[in-house]
């Protein structure tokens, strides 16, 4: 941030500068409150200040701060990042919160703003302590210098950043449903292809269902021991199940711990064109395709397709709901609390598929086509998001340089 010492604001004079401790001061009003809504760190959505909480009253065990529609909320605590919240209503926040209150000098919304601002954050962040769970310093940030224009300036710049940013949320939300919708393209064309779980195959005759074990070879992984070094190398990618479907597009991460040659001996190798599925745990069912020769752990299992098949249409098939639905229905029918499914049972599992490979493939190649474009989609959505959060970073740099206008964008 420039210094504004000399800044003129275009209708009220200089900016003047303080201590942040001298604007407002931190009401630490400790108690356990039971009849009053409660405001934790989750509770507060980041960067923008959207309270995800209860009005209801709710109470807690510990001792927390006691707050009004006077207060702006900041957390302190990382994972946390940029938790500031206006209330509008009296409550109680966990003691990870500060209830700041502001002079009578300082328009709250100013405050709040200044608060998210990149520069702010940045030197909050470098007061950050601890280890484990480290937490900014309030003492420190007390000190900041924070400069402010007159009341009526205030006004002004929360008015005009009211307005832009109000505008680029309508943008923003625009666009995050635009990249929904693309992604809901693929997925709703992959369901209309093999239908849905129950339900008769609806195919044609040119389709025929067989087990996975009548398809090609099924594998589970195994690990090969740890402690012994000699292992472990870049012989060959070891997958395990964080590695599959890493992106959500049936990839796998290959640039991680692998087997040496001495490993994989101990190990399981699987073909290109093989098919990983994760086959225990919470993302049981998350499948993968392997477009070069791995080696993977006890907790996926495997296919490598008989040359008269089309891998790739395996892969998408097994994306199915209708497949997955099978894969979650035997695997808590075998665990009530962690799901799992063994290889036998896997294998058991049956796939429809049409019985010409040219029609597979056929059907793999309109399925990569869609892939492809809706992938272009989601790159042209996800970069407008993130441009629309960058310009909200440069109007606010502006607004606390004291270069803010109606026309700054």
């Amino acid at each position: 941030m420039k210094n504004l010492k000399d800044t003129k604001d275009a209708k009220n004079g200089a900016w003047e500068i303080k201590k942040l401790g001298e604007v407002c001061k931190y009401d630490k009003n400790q108690n356990i409150h039971k009849d009053l809504p409660y405001v934790g760190l989750e509770h507060i959505e980041s960067n923008t200040g959207m309270f995800l909480g209860s009005l209801e009253p709710q109470e807690v065990k510990s001792s927390t701060f006691y707050f009004t529609d006077e207060h702006v909320l900041y957390g302190r605590l990382r994972p946390y990042l940029n938790k500031v919240l206006l209330p509008d209503f009296k409550g109680h926040c966990s003691t990870e919160i500060f209830p700041i209150k502001v002079k009578k000098d300082i328009i709250r919304k100013f405050l709040f703003y200044w608060l998210i601002a990149e520069t702010t954050v940045k030197k909050i962040d470098a007061t950050w302590t601890g280890a484990r769970m480290p937490r900014a310093n309030m003492n420190q940030v007390l000190e900041f210098d924070f400069a402010f224009p007159s009341l009526p300036e205030q006004r002004r710049i929360v008015y005009i950043l009211d307005e832009y940013f109000s505008a680029i949320d309508k943008a923003k939300a625009n666009a995050e449903q635009n990249l929904k919708n693309a992604k809901e393209l693929f997925e709703s064309y992959l369901q209309g292809v093999f239908g849905s779980a129950g339900s008769p195959t609806e195919n044609g005759d040119g389709w025929e269902e067989k087990k996975l074990g009548e398809l090609g070879t099924t594998q589970t992984g195994t690990t090969p021991k740890t402690a012994e070094k000699e292992n472990y190398g870049n012989f060959i990618p070891f997958i395990k199940p964080a590695d599959v479907d890493f992106l959500s597009i049936g990839d796998l991460r290959y640039n991680n711990e692998g087997l040496s040659e001495i490993g994989l001996k101990k190990g399981r190798k699987m073909e290109n064109g093989s098919i990983l599925m994760v086959c225990i745990g919470a993302t049981i069912g998350k499948v993968g395709f392997a477009k070069q020769e791995v080696s993977c752990n006890q907790q996926i299992n495997t296919l490598t397709l008989n040359k008269k098949f089309e891998p790739k249409f395996f892969y998408y098939a097994m994306r199915s709901k209708k497949f997955q639905e099978k894969v979650l229905l035997e695997g808590k029918g075998a665990q009530t609390t962690l799901p799992i499914i063994n290889k036998s049972k896997w294998e058991n599992l049956t796939i429809s598929f049409p019985k010409s490979k040219n029609e597979q493939q056929t059907i793999v190649h309109q399925f990569d086509a869609l892939r492809a474009e809706t992938q272009k989609l989601e790159t042209i959505y996800q970069k407008k998001i993130t441009n629309l959060e960058e310009l909200k970073k440069s109007i606010l740099q502006k607004a606390f340089a004291g270069e803010l206008t109606e026309t700054t964008i």
